[in-house]
């Protein structure tokens, strides 16, 4: 298995991150750690508790959820984000269709990270709920396009 190396051009490919500078995506980047999972591994498992939030550098993911496949996640997608906000137990299981190399943020790097400049916090925070909103979006025309069919 073969290390990648975590650039700020890396960071920038993650909405999360949208709006750093050089400077603030450095004070991001040492608090990340590099992940290399097999495939066939479960990453998350619906139900169990989370504390990381996942950017994936290479490989694929699927989505499942109550033992459906939801979707597919690739290169710049990331997962894990709505347990940094609500702590909750996972809301789906994520396993590698491939190998996947990760770069992980957990809940304690990401306090440290509020305590030590909370601008950048506040703006990765902020990146978060505009991409959570997004994903409610596209659930919410799925239930309504679902809706209509019935």
């Amino acid at each position: 298995m073969s290390r990648f190396e975590i650039t700020n051009d890396f960071l920038r490919q993650h909405s999360m991150f949208g709006g750093l500078s050089e400077a603030e995506l450095s004070l991001v980047r040492p608090r990340l750690i590099e992940q290399i999972y097999p495939v066939g591994k479960a990453l998350l498992n619906q139900g169990e508790p989370n504390s990381t939030v996942y950017f994936i550098v290479s490989g694929e993911v699927k989505v499942v959820k109550n033992g459906r496949y939801i979707t597919t996640l690739k290169v710049g997608d990331s997962f894990g984000e709505m347990e940094l906000i609500d702590i909750q137990p996972c809301a789906a299981s994520i396993i590698s269709l491939s190998e996947v190399h990760a770069a992980t943020l957990d809940n304690r790097e990401f306090y440290r990270l509020s305590q030590e400049n909370l601008m950048v916090f506040t703006i990765i925070i902020m990146n978060l709920a505009r991409d959570i909103s997004r994903r409610l979006r596209t659930t919410d025309d799925m239930l309504a396009t679902f809706s209509k069919q019935e």
